[in-house]
């Protein structure tokens, strides 16, 4: 897997070079692929959502083709995006989904947080609060989109919003939960890690265990 760490990235540059790279990846050009970045402050809808933008939201709104409803995005936060072919993989969409959360469940635990999956619900909780949120597309076989890893971002702009059909009082940050500061690289660079681990192919899994 290849990791690029591309820093701040407005939400618009990211979301055109993640579709070029999954046609990329479709056309066997590159090789699966995680972009770890943190945005400006945005707000983004999933198209199939029955969700509007409140009145007077003090940041941009994109209708994107992910799944999920509204959710904000902004420093502090960590946002991933998996650029994978789940066809080599021998994944589905909701496989796909689960081994991400594993991932991010990895590295809540590296910070010494334990984190869960709460049923009925795509992302990961840690203490009843919501720390991430998932939704992602799938094109001739290659994921785009990802995940939104609260780490030591502001949370006033999820009162704007319900964000992913939550209170806003449900969300958090690693850095609230494990009480002291976390930064974004820190936590990116071991989501580097827990993703290489998360999705391991079988060829890899069976080379670890020869």
């Amino acid at each position: 897997m290849d990791v690029r760490f591309l820093g701040t990235v407005e939400f618009a540059k990211a979301w055109a070079l993640q579709k070029r790279l999954a046609d990329e990846r479709s056309q066997g050009l590159i090789a699966d692929t995680l972009l770890l970045l943190e945005h400006p402050p945005v707000y983004t809808c999933g198209a199939s959502s029955r969700d509007v933008p409140p009145p007077g939201l003090p940041h941009p709104y994109y209708v994107i083709e992910r799944g999920g409803d509204t959710t904000y995005h902004g420093p502090g936060q960590l946002v991933g995006y998996p650029i994978m072919h789940l066809g080599e993989r021998g994944l589905g969409a909701v496989d796909h989904l689960r081994l991400i959360e594993s991932a991010l469940i990895r590295i809540c635990a590296r910070f010494g947080l334990a984190a869960e999956t709460v049923a009925g619900f795509t992302g990961v909780w840690c203490r009843g609060r919501k720390i991430a949120s998932i939704g992602v597309a799938v094109r001739r076989n290659v994921s785009y989109h990802g995940f939104a890893l609260n780490v030591d971002c502001e949370l006033s702009p999820f009162y704007r919003i319900n964000p992913c059909r939550l209170e806003p009082e449900q969300m958090s940050t690693l850095s609230k939960l494990a009480g002291h500061p976390i930064s974004v690289a820190a936590a990116a660079y071991t989501a580097a890690e827990a993703f290489k681990e998360s999705f391991k192919t079988p060829q890899e899994h069976a080379a670890q265990s020869a």
